[in-house]
């Protein structure tokens, strides 16, 4: 057989064919007098053989190794390998879909993008139309924090937001702290407007989110808190510098009340 009849047999492209040879998976059968390759029933088999290993999933180097002479044993364990990662990739696979399904179902899709339906139904219970500026800006930060953190911070965070959503009137008390923040746009930072702002905020978390938060163990004299920090530099560089001396009071009045 010549090369287009081997890859028409076995069902793949001649390129595919030449890229086997390049690679060393096939062997290359000696040219005859007229300058063509004649390919046998061998190379038929071995061809088959690769097509069925790379239709499983394996790599190409997985499939070197399987073909290997001594490879009997070897392709058993090869093949358990991967029907382990096919395994872990069809659970990744029903998760992701799962959480598709909520997102198409209302539950978890917000102007800050897909977030957890938990996340999502706080956000809707701490919303409303108009609402400050600055109520957008928490939540894509809240956002943010959920994608980062670690799954135990996740929870924390989760469980503080809803103690936080649980008290009655949070709605008004969360807009009227945003509203003072909003008003601290063109503001001195020395402003006692700063320290109302800073307060009113600091009033909108209960005592049971500063304990699910671990807000206490926080340590003011660190980069962090000092402002050095650079994530929480980059933080506080997005707000006006009288909002972000209010949020640092902000939390500086968490620390000292969790304490």
């Amino acid at each position: 057989m010549r090369i287009g009849e081997l890859a028409a047999t076995v069902g793949v492209t001649t390129r595919t064919v030449r890229h086997y040879h390049h690679l060393g998976l096939l062997p290359e059968p000696e040219r005859r007098s007229n300058g063509y390759r004649d390919y046998g029933l061998r190379h038929a088999v071995m061809l088959a053989r690769i097509k069925r290993l790379t239709e499983l999933g394996l790599g190409l180097a997985e499939v070197r190794d399987a073909l290997a002479d001594d490879a009997g044993r070897d392709l058993a364990e090869v093949l358990a390998e991967l029907d382990d990662d096919l395994a872990r990739q069809e659970a990744a696979i029903r998760e992701r879909r799962l959480r598709l399904r909520a997102l198409l179902d209302g539950s978890g899709l917000t102007a800050e993008g897909p977030v957890s339906p938990e996340l999502a139904a706080i956000f809707g219970e701490l919303t409303r139309n108009p609402e400050p500026a600055m109520a957008a800006k928490d939540r894509e930060m809240i956002a943010f924090l959920e994608t980062v953190a670690a799954p135990e911070d996740r929870e924390q965070l989760l469980s503080a937001l809803r103690a936080t959503a649980d008290v009655p009137g949070a709605l008004e008390r969360t807009h009227e702290a945003y509203a003072l923040l909003d008003a601290l746009v063109d503001v001195d930072p020395a402003d006692p407007r700063v320290e109302e702002a800073a307060r009113a905020l600091a009033d909108c978390l209960p005592d049971e989110a500063l304990e699910g938060m671990g807000i206490g163990q926080l340590d003011l004299e660190g980069t962090d808190m000092t402002g050095t920090g650079s994530f929480f530099r980059a933080f506080l560089d997005d707000f006006a510098p009288a909002q972000a001396a209010a949020v640092r009071r902000t939390i500086e009045l968490l620390v000292e009340r969790a304490r």
